[in-house]
């Protein structure tokens, strides 16, 4: 009975164990990611922003019309 029970909680640490390595691996995953697209993001809004003021400024001069 004694080596039943140590061999289901072998097998319970175990899964835990392996749950733990999946958890990790996919915030690797969600990290890379998300450092990717923050980096696309704020490249998007330097443009965005870049072409804001460019149209302020040519419309606060007249040249716009």
């Amino acid at each position: 009975m004694k080596t039943l029970v140590k061999t289901f909680k072998n097998k319970v640490g175990a899964t835990a164990i392996e749950y733990g390595l999946i958890a990790a691996i996919i915030s690797v995953g969600i990290i890379g990611a998300v450092g990717t697209v923050g980096t696309q993001l704020k490249s998007t809004f330097n443009n965005v922003g870049t072409t804001l003021s460019s149209a302020n400024a040519s419309v606060s001069s007249g040249s716009g019309q």
